[in-house]
């Protein structure tokens, strides 16, 4: 059907309105008579009434009917590109993402174009797929304040269709805000690395009340798949992996995920930079971890600060600042628990040697002299890795007192995996 304007002459329209207000038509009448609905009906009987001489109903576009030939290559490119990276069985995309196209041409090539447009063109070029019907899923938020439950994992994935490898992206997310805390890429998955997150998160935000993690080595031992025992002298949970020695020194409790379904809270930030930034790494050549880890930490920052989370309705570092300024936080100050004196007696991997009769111990095939401990005596060996140095400060604590430091170079023990 043609537009109204089309349709009638513009003293006719009025004609039609000013019979209804003297009561001489209906409004049903008058909406049969051109062809309307309702709630087009009083749109236009609302301009009318406030100014029936000027009362017009023709207008003017204001965007241009047909795109822009720059515009629709530039749409067609895009498109295409991500029909090779789904069709890539080494890289894990299987749809397309219209909306990360769209922010990609307005903040790489200032093209502003609506999401309908681009969907639109990708029927024409055969890039559509519809989206899966899901299974209806009630999220909700069971946490009442920031801080009081922290969703920690790690994904590995082929991230850029340059790079050499895969590489591990390691998150830790706030339950009540849905804000990722913590995100990094590395090269390998160690307790090392889970450490760090833990340290840089308690630094900048404080000491949360609990973690959540899965039933991964490093937080978790677990009888029948870590023990070569066999019979059941150790059970699960008898001996505390390093992470979890750490966390209980931080007074951090920790719960433990059953299944990987249980983790699905932290799975969807995942899935969603995994398609943005898999995509952002494939235009750009990226190929080392460094250049990765800048289009992570843009992405990151997209997710918190401008995309309005679906469970909660809120973007996620607003929910967070009004949840801290209303103190509604389970976030205690960080500080270093007695009797430890500096960050590495807390984030570090311990050991534990007896002095022998020449004030040694031995530390992965390495002799270190110890003084100002008993012979025969236990010592706590504090191992603290610097990467970018490559050095680790070795710490030894007797009595619930420091003793000895000493620094090696990480290339001395080759066995530990920092």
């Amino acid at each position: 059907m043609k537009h109204i304007h089309k349709r009638f002459p513009q003293e006719q329209i009025k004609i039609f309105f000013a019979a209804y207000l003297r009561r001489r038509m209906t409004r049903k009448e008058v909406e049969e008579e051109l062809g309307i609905g309702k709630t087009r009906f009083f749109a236009l009987l609302k301009r009318y009434r406030r100014d029936p001489m000027a009362f017009s109903v023709s207008y003017h576009r204001s965007t241009p009917s047909k795109l822009p030939n720059q515009t629709s290559i530039a749409i067609e490119q895009g498109l295409l590109f991500e029909k090779e990276l789904i069709k890539n069985p080494e890289i894990p995309l299987t749809t397309y993402n219209y909306s990360a196209l769209r922010d990609r041409l307005k903040e790489k090539q200032g093209i502003d174009v609506s999401l309908t447009t681009i969907i639109r063109k990708a029927k024409e070029l055969d890039c559509y797929r519809p989206k899966r019907k899901r299974t209806i899923h009630d999220r909700e938020v069971l946490t009442t304040a920031i801080g009081a439950l922290i969703q920690h994992d790690s994904s590995d994935h082929q991230w850029s269709p340059y790079a050499p490898s895969k590489w591990k992206l390691i998150t830790s997310l706030d339950d009540f805000s849905r804000m990722l805390l913590y995100a990094d890429f590395v090269s390998s998955e160690t307790t090392w690395t889970h450490m760090e997150a833990v340290q840089d998160l308690t630094q900048t935000y404080g000491y949360p009340l609990r973690y959540y993690v899965d039933q991964l080595r490093v937080f978790r031992f677990v009888q029948g798949r870590d023990s070569i025992w066999r019979k059941h002298i150790l059970q699960t949970d008898d001996v505390d992996p390093q992470w979890r020695k750490m966390m209980r020194i931080l007074g951090v409790d920790v719960i433990y995920a059953l299944s990987a379904q249980a983790k699905g809270k932290i799975e969807r930030p995942y899935r969603w930079l995994q398609d943005r930034i898999v995509r952002t790494c494939a235009l750009e050549n990226i190929t080392t971890i460094n250049d990765a880890r800048i289009i992570l930490k843009q992405e990151v920052q997209r997710y918190n600060m401008r995309q309005v989370h679906s469970t909660t309705g809120e973007i996620p570092v607003i929910r967070f600042a009004k949840a801290k300024q209303e103190g509604n936080s389970l976030f205690r100050p960080f500080s270093i628990p007695k009797p430890y004196e500096s960050v590495k007696d807390i984030f570090c991997l311990r050991e534990k040697r007896k002095v022998n009769a020449y004030h040694k111990v031995s530390l992965f095939n390495k002799e270190i002299f110890v003084p100002k401990v008993p012979l025969r005596e236990d010592v706590d060996i504090m191992m603290a890795p610097d990467t970018t140095k490559e050095i680790v400060d070795l710490r030894f604590w007797w009595n619930n007192q420091l003793v000895h430091t000493v620094t090696y170079p990480i290339k001395d023990f080759p066995v530990v995996h920092f």
